[in-house]
């Protein structure tokens, strides 16, 4: 079965062409990170416009990549949500089309799921049961994978996301848009002490997460201390980077614990930092944890994704029908 997956959720118009599941024929990306650079932040009207613009583009070129013509596809998956209402709209409109357009099954696929879906695209895939971290510019959130359709939210962030931290750390610095990977190379070249920021980890036993108490006290000391030198904000980011990566580990550690799996697995945007990964992967081990990622190209937004997790719903028969629509907030259907 050949699956046409599209995202569109926020910044990034993609698009792939998966075989049964799990085999990449292609997977195409047109980014917008350049344009709303400037803006230290996605601008969401603007960001719709640009879907639109690049949309029919990117699909075409999926489908040349994976050489095979229009006729040889068997389903049509798109991210549903969440995710920002315009962006959405013009991925999942263009799917629904073309699907029915076709006479196509048709999939709305929740972007968190997906994330989830992206560990099945490796060659190495965990086993159930498992616990899944899905850490990303707007989500932060623990999952109890029991199958392929079942997955149970353990907890998720109270207020800023792990990402949106990033972002908003990056931009007090003055280092520009996206923040996640400008912080982890300026983390990589600070030799001074460790700035003690706080780990904030809320009640005994809960699986949720607080980064915004993190996010201002970093404030409060660029505002109290800082002279703007290169050397006092690379302390800054790694210490701060070192907080986060602390409360990411303990809180998906301690959930596999308590679930009694012996296998982990972090998806979304940062999941590409390398220091988080590598640091938690030595966490893990300790406790006979194995950990499970993507590969870089499948950590940020990507329609393989979703065309993986599409697979599955048309297989079980979970299927959009023409009047419905995209949601903005987080949630698991």
């Amino acid at each position: 079965m050949i699956i046409l997956g599209i995202e569109s959720s926020c910044d990034e118009t993609a698009a792939s062409i998966i075989q049964d599941g799990t085999i990449i024929l292609s997977s195409t990306i047109a980014s917008q990170v350049d344009v709303h650079h400037k803006y230290g932040g996605v601008v969401p009207e603007l960001a719709s416009r640009m879907h639109i613009e690049a949309i029919t583009t990117v699909v075409d070129k999926a489908i040349k990549k994976a050489g095979i013509e229009i006729s040889d596809i068997d389903g049509v998956a798109a991210t549903r949500g969440p995710g920002l209402i315009g962006a959405l709209l013009v991925g999942f409109s263009f799917a629904k089309s073309f699907a029915f357009a076709r006479h196509l099954p048709f999939a709305g696929v929740n972007h968190l799921e997906a994330h989830i879906y992206s560990l099945f695209l490796m060659d190495e895939k965990p086993d159930f049961p498992f616990i899944a971290l899905v850490v990303s510019g707007g989500h932060t959130n623990i999952y109890y994978v029991t199958s392929y359709n079942n997955l149970e939210l353990m907890g998720q962030t109270r207020d800023d996301a792990a990402g949106e931290a990033f972002d908003k750390v990056a931009k007090m610095l003055g280092l520009g848009y996206p923040g996640g990977h400008i912080i982890e190379s300026l983390a990589k070249t600070n030799t001074s002490d460790t700035i003690k920021f706080p780990r904030t980890m809320l009640e005994k036993d809960s699986f949720d997460f607080s980064f915004s108490g993190l996010k201002s006290s970093v404030g409060r000391y660029i505002h109290d201390n800082s002279t703007g030198s290169k050397d006092e904000k690379a302390q800054i980011a790694a210490s701060f980077q070192e907080a986060v990566i602390d409360v990411l580990s303990q809180k998906l550690i301690n959930a596999a614990l308590y679930k009694n799996c012996d296998s982990i697995g972090v998806s979304g945007g940062v999941s590409a930092n390398k220091t988080f990964v590598g640091k938690l992967m030595e966490k893990a081990k300790a406790k006979k944890i194995k950990l499970f990622s993507p590969s870089v190209e499948l950590c940020g937004d990507n329609a393989a994704m979703i065309a993986a997790r599409g697979y599955t719903m048309i297989q079980q028969g979970s299927l959009c029908d023409l009047d419905h629509d995209v949601f903005s907030r987080s949630k698991i259907e």
